[in-house]
């Protein structure tokens, strides 16, 4: 499927067909996985569907979490195996069906520490989850666990401190870059039909006789008031479910707290080991999660009260991670090994719904709610889990209509994935012609899909665009300007910190990159010499702000480090929550 190239002109053009007067079916108001998700879900079901974003795609939660897709290996010890079942199946499906270009299994070992009970009791919990796996109705994705001695761990994790444990359990999950996914979700929403435009924020809910009937938004880029109207608005925004809420000025509705989790990010050499490590922390798990060319570790989980936009790590949550990494590494880790940090807020789903709240439909990780006629809001959940998120949502949203419309998301597969196979044998031509390496051809495969070949085809009619960053390898030229063509960036900063993650990747977070960057996007974007420079030093007036709050101690001091540098383009401050 030759997805929708997102432009700024495609989102000038949706933003016009959204407010024409003809009214949507489904506006959805949030550009995280929950609401791409449910874009995709409205739009292949047949109805005339728009979502919004008020910053970037995937700018808050969800391009900030761990980055996994897995079952719920924890669950089971509450016993709920249903959700794990759940989870599991999506995770499967996102494997070997949906997304099998995005979501990459991977492989996890549980240190043992005591010989006997524990591999006896982890053991068959970790069986438990493959035996649930094997339920799902689609052929096995992921191969079952194993049992590893001491010297088997000491071979395929030479770095474990060799006090640490007398074996482990290797089981297998599954990871995925989470912006990307998002950015996905909303291409193939798109193809689907689906109006999509990003750093546009919804500031007022309109009403026709008490029932919300849509919306008034702002164009972050113009300024411009816009007003459409809907039958269904969904609040699918996250940590700020609240403030969305309070639009319609009503009681009721959903209740979220924020809390914050953060990772480092340490080159893959430091760290010798060849598969990830879950480790229980008095807080909460942490991980040692591999990726290509380095090791994501985290997480932490503690309340976060300041504003939302910009979570931040402080040198205390970095020293709680570095600290709790240490007590299993050989050699330990310091500051001067990081690489890169994150941030990011799960949106916690409190118990109950608030007082006025008509109806709610709840599982065990998430809640869809209608908090007025025409406006229903879903909070909670994770990420494997968008997809049931969404179609609870949509569901929820078109009452008795939904009966004769079904969701069909869990035969859609993503932009990406239908020909993946086809064009994977086709990329080892794509490596000799332009001198790829075979890291290279993965990388791109991994990103790409199967669009691989619309990157060939931009090569072929701009050949400079296959070479690599000269400051950032990792990526090629053809990247960049795909982002630019079919990804829709408005600002240098979505380009390093969701198309790409040069912003935690690489130690400089993409500075001596920025210039050869701006001379692939600039020309397509129409900027002049002045938007050159306006986007660069935003760009890096951001990144010394998050450095200068890791240099923190306290959530307080980190917030008013981070709010040192302005927002290229501001949200509007809504009301406050009823």
């Amino acid at each position: 499927m030759a997805t929708i190239a997102l432009t700024a002109q495609t989102r000038t053009d949706a933003l016009a067909a959204m407010s024409d007067g003809t009214p949507l079916d489904v506006l959805v108001i949030g550009g995280g996985v929950t609401g791409a998700g449910i874009a995709l879900d409205a739009a292949t079901r047949g109805l005339r569907v728009g979502i919004v974003e008020a910053q970037d795609w995937a700018s808050g939660t969800s391009s900030r979490s761990s980055k996994l897709v897995h079952g719920g290996l924890r669950y089971l010890q509450m016993l709920d195996f249903t959700l794990v079942h759940e989870a599991l199946t999506e995770r499967d499906l996102l494997l070997t069906e949906i997304a099998p270009h995005l979501v990459r299994p991977v492989p996890f070992l549980y240190p043992l520490e005591h010989r006997f009970w524990q591999r006896f009791y982890v053991g068959s919990g970790v069986g438990l989850y493959d035996a649930l796996a094997s339920l799902t109705s689609r052929r096995r994705a992921l191969p079952f666990h194993k049992h590893l001695s001491r010297s088997e761990l000491e071979r395929v994790f030479p770095d474990l401190r060799h006090d640490a444990a007398i074996g482990a359990i290797q089981y297998w999950d599954a990871s995925v870059d989470d912006a990307r996914l998002v950015v996905t979700l909303v291409r193939t929403a798109a193809e689907y039909g689906a109006l999509a435009a990003s750093r546009t924020q919804v500031v007022e809910l309109t009403k026709t006789s008490g029932r919300v009937d849509g919306a008034v938004l702002v164009d972050a880029e113009t300024g411009e008031r816009l007003t459409v109207k809907a039958d269904q608005v969904i609040n699918a925004t996250g940590v700020w479910t609240e403030e969305t809420e309070g639009l319609a000025a009503e009681e009721g509705g959903l209740h979220v707290l924020a809390s914050k989790g953060i990772h480092i990010v340490v080159p893959r050499e430091r760290i010798r080991g060849e598969k990830g490590l879950i480790l229980q922390t008095e807080k909460s798990v942490l991980f040692v999660i591999p990726w290509s060319r380095y090791w994501v570790i985290g997480t932490t989980d503690t309340p976060w009260k300041q504003e939302l936009r910009h979570p931040v790590a402080t040198n205390a949550d970095i020293e709680y991670v570095l600290e709790h990494a240490n007590a299993v590494l050989a050699n330990p880790l310091t500051k001067d090994d990081i690489i890169g940090t994150w941030a990011g807020l799960r949106p916690l789903l409190q118990p109950g719904t608030k007082e006025g709240t008509s109806s709610a439909k709840v599982s065990r990780e998430h809640t869809v709610a209608s908090v007025a006629p025409g406006l229903t809001a879903i909070a909670g959940g994770k990420l494997t889990t968008y997809r049931v998120m969404a179609k609870d949502a949509v569901d929820f949203a078109l009452g008795d209509r939904a009966e004769s419309l079904p969701s069909i998301t869990d035969h859609i597969p993503l932009a990406g994935a239908v020909g993946l196979q086809a064009v994977r044998r086709k990329s080892r031509a794509y490596a000799e012609k332009y001198g790829w390496t075979k890291a290279m051809v993965d990388h791109l495969l991994h990103r790409y899909g199967s669009q691989l070949t619309q990157i060939v085809d931009a090569v072929e009619a701009q050949p400079d665009l296959a070479r690599p960053l000269e400051h950032a390898p990792a990526y090629l030229r053809a990247e960049i300007a795909f982002a630019a063509t079919h990804e829709l960036v408005l600002h240098l900063e979505d380009v390093l910190a969701h198309r790409t993650r040069l912003e935690y990747e690489v130690p400089d977070a993409g500075e001596a990159a920025l210039e050869e960057i701006l001379d692939v996007i600039a020309p397509i974007l129409g900027w002049d010499q002045a938007r050159r420079e306006t986007e660069r030093r935003s760009y890096l007036d951001r990144r010394a702000a998050t450095e200068a709050a890791a240099l923190t101690t306290t959530d307080e001091e980190g917030e008013q480090a981070r709010l040192q540098a302005d927002d290229i383009a501001p949200m509007i401050s809504l009301v406050e929550p009823s």
